[in-house]
């Protein structure tokens, strides 16, 4: 296995992770899904600018699978900032995203 994580030559095609171990298992396991909920994220993007939060509800899915599929399509240039922020659950502004 990898040692690389996220600079492993598979990422962003591939989910990332920070070391071997739980992360790099947690990268495995999610793998198959990935590709297929990163095309949902970008065909929401293609409809409205959003934030990572607003992706995970329209998707009815939990953010932390969101995030990373954002930092994928962001290392594709798919996406991109808008300059925009928005309040997110937590309370905090968040970054809104679109695609390129």
């Amino acid at each position: 296995m990898s040692q690389l994580g996220l600079f492993d030559a598979q990422y962003p095609s591939s989910p990332g992770y920070k070391r071997a171990g739980t992360s790099s298992a947690a990268a495995e396991v999610v793998k198959p899904r990935v590709a297929t909920l990163r095309e949902q994220v970008l065909a929401l993007l293609k409809l409205a600018p959003l934030t990572a939060d607003e992706c995970a509800a329209r998707l009815d899915k939990s953010i932390l699978s969101i995030r990373p599929r954002l930092s994928e399509l962001v290392a594709r240039n798919l996406i991109e900032e808008t300059g925009s922020t928005r309040r997110n659950e937590s309370g905090i502004q968040a970054t809104v995203w679109r695609a390129v």
